[in-house]
């Protein structure tokens, strides 16, 4: 061999050895703690629901050093927030942020008794045809102001909120989306808010209601919003531990989800909803057409509506486009409906997984509020085709639905069989699973 060749060969033998050398190097830089990407800096995907409209949804993506904030606290959360507004900022919580700590007495006016409250105002000495007043309804009314300011955290425009790891959320405070635009909030378990002080109302339905306040999250008159792998449950507290007064479950849960009163161009994705009540609604009143008409479009797709009661989601106004979600109910749940129908909306509900225990008709999917259309093509209940506005009015042939919602969503990146939604949904939806 001559040396040219022989040169040859050993330039590319050490080549290839400083090569192999150098992507091990790489290899172990990148897999180090200090290489790890940081979370917050990612946007909605193109074309990823109505949030993805004019001009997409990035959220904090271009906060600086100055407003990129680690929050382990409940006020730490609170500050960061409310710091420099309107800059762009990132939030990232770490562990589990308790709004509460303080316990329900630090919210109480001076003079509410709720022994007297109840005594006040049990039906029999006050009635059923009246709505509740006086000292103690004032001083409850007080007191629930108070919790109120402590449990509440408002989020501005151009903001990331994110958690940290697997096991990042707020249990007990109500995060307020209130007149923002550009907000992303991802990885986070919201446990439902307790209101220590709900309200005794005799004239709400036949033998009166307990009625509380606090969502887990709102989004109010705001747009540009994407909701993303989240956790929303009751946590330690469901209702079924909660006592009963008069006869009524002491209600001290509100919904885990609201969009209401002009909000527009929301997307959820791959979160679950669990172990509640009225669980999600879209529009809050009957009567808000003048904010809510052209607005309240909403995208819902591949979540988990877990053992929820109703509304996932009840609508009225919006185009809702729901579609890839799994919904289960178990044999104990209280099951009312999934999808309601509310007043002049809009809702398309397709390539959906509805799985429901014996004895629950599918017909009992969608709940008719107010006359409107709805398009309901492509779901499966307990694992078989299932033409939902048939069943329904097969079932509830005086409050037949509509067919056909009057328009068709463009906005999506991708489309399952629904066959393979409940594998998909049950493996990566929720808090603790972004990849």
């Amino acid at each position: 061999m001559t040396s040219a060749r022989r040169g040859s060969r050993t330039r590319r033998t050490t080549a290839l050895a400083l090569t192999t050398t150098a992507c091990a190097l790489l290899a172990l830089t990148a897999t180090g703690p200090a290489q790890a990407a940081p979370p917050g800096r990612d946007v909605l995907p193109p074309r990823d629901g109505w949030a993805s409209a004019t001009g997409g949804t990035t959220g904090g993506a271009r906060a600086d050093a100055a407003h990129t904030y680690t929050v382990t606290t409940w006020d730490e959360l609170r500050s960061a927030l409310a710091d420099d507004p309107g800059a762009p900022r990132i939030v990232r919580i770490k562990g589990t942020l308790d709004a509460t700590t303080a316990g329900c007495a630090a919210y109480e006016a001076d003079g509410y008794d709720f022994a007297r409250y109840l005594a006040d105002y049990d039906p029999a000495v006050w009635g059923r045809d009246r709505p509740v007043s006086g000292p103690q309804e004032d001083l409850r009314a007080a007191s629930q102001r108070r919790q109120a300011a402590a449990v509440k955290a408002y989020v501005p425009s151009h903001t990331t909120l994110v958690g940290v790891g697997e096991h990042a959320g707020i249990t007990g405070g109500s995060l307020q989306i209130e007149g923002a635009d550009n907000v992303v909030v991802r990885n986070l378990t919201m446990e439902s808010p307790l209101d220590c002080f709900p309200q005794w109302d005799p004239t709400d339905g036949a033998t009166g209601a307990w009625n509380s306040e606090y969502d887990s999250m709102v989004v109010t008159g705001s747009s540009h919003v994407w909701l993303d792998h989240n956790t929303f449950t009751d946590g330690a507290h469901p209702d079924s531990a909660l006592p009963s007064y008069y006869g009524e479950v002491y209600q001290q849960h509100d919904g885990e989800l609201d969009v209401v009163r002009g909000a527009d161009l929301v997307t959820v994705s791959w979160n679950v909803f669990a172990d509640h009540d009225k669980t999600l609604m879209i529009g809050n009143s009957d009567s808000a057409g003048a904010t809510d008409r052209g607005k309240l479009r909403v995208t819902l797709h591949h979540n988990l509506f877990r053992d929820v009661t109703e509304r996932a989601p009840r609508v009225r106004f919006g185009k809702v486009d729901a579609y890839n979600n799994h919904y289960v109910a178990g044999p104990g749940t209280a099951y009312a409906y999934s999808l309601g129908i509310g007043i002049e909306s809009r809702l398309v509900a397709e390539k959906n997984a509805f799985t429901l225990p014996s004895g629950i008709g599918a017909g009992r999917v969608l709940k008719k509020w107010k006359e409107a259309p709805v398009t309901a093509a492509g779901n499966r209940v307990n694992g078989r085709p299932a033409d939902l506005i048939a069943l329904h009015n097969a079932e509830f042939p005086a409050e037949p639905l509509q067919s056909g919602a009057g328009w068709t969503p463009t906005l999506r990146t991708r489309v399952d069989d629904p066959r393979a939604v409940p594998g998909l949904v049950g493996h990566r939806a929720g808090a603790g699973r972004l990849r």
